[in-house]
């Protein structure tokens, strides 16, 4: 376990895919905290105010920069027809969406993880008795 946490921030615009029309950007923020180092966040900005966030394995995503990955609610893979786009999949009980988004982008983000938290060592920045404190407190409110 580590004291020195880092919380790592990138900017980037995936495109969101629709039948039947044009592509429409959307800004999306990607994060890493390595006070949960084996997570990324991706949070979408949905309007002037508003940001939706999705959470899911930072394994999952180096994955699927590689060849598909996920079997539930986040599926990531490379396009079919482009090696520089990856197809991004999320669905939730309120509904489904595809984006694309620049595998370079994407690798280059997941690279900065690595340097703050080599895979394989996330264990390390851990701490499970802060994780058992929380779990307990919120359990009992």
């Amino acid at each position: 376990m580590r004291n020195d946490h880092v919380t790592l921030r990138s900017t980037a615009v995936f495109d969101l895919l629709a039948p039947r029309t044009p592509a429409v950007p959307v800004k999306v923020e990607l994060r890493y905290d390595t006070r949960d180092p084996y997570a990324v966040v991706a949070a979408f900005r949905t309007g002037r105010a508003g940001w939706v966030e999705w959470v899911f394995a930072r394994d999952l995503l180096a994955d699927g920069l590689i060849a598909e990955a996920g079997d539930g609610d986040v599926r990531i893979r490379p396009a079919v027809d482009d090696p520089e786009v990856v197809v991004i999949e999320l669905s939730s009980p309120s509904g489904h969406a595809v984006f694309e988004a620049s595998a370079q982008e994407l690798a280059d983000f997941l690279d900065r993880t690595y340097d703050v938290v080599v895979p394989g060592n996330e264990h390390l920045w851990v701490d499970v008795d802060e994780a058992l404190t929380h779990l307990i407190s919120t359990d009992l409110t």
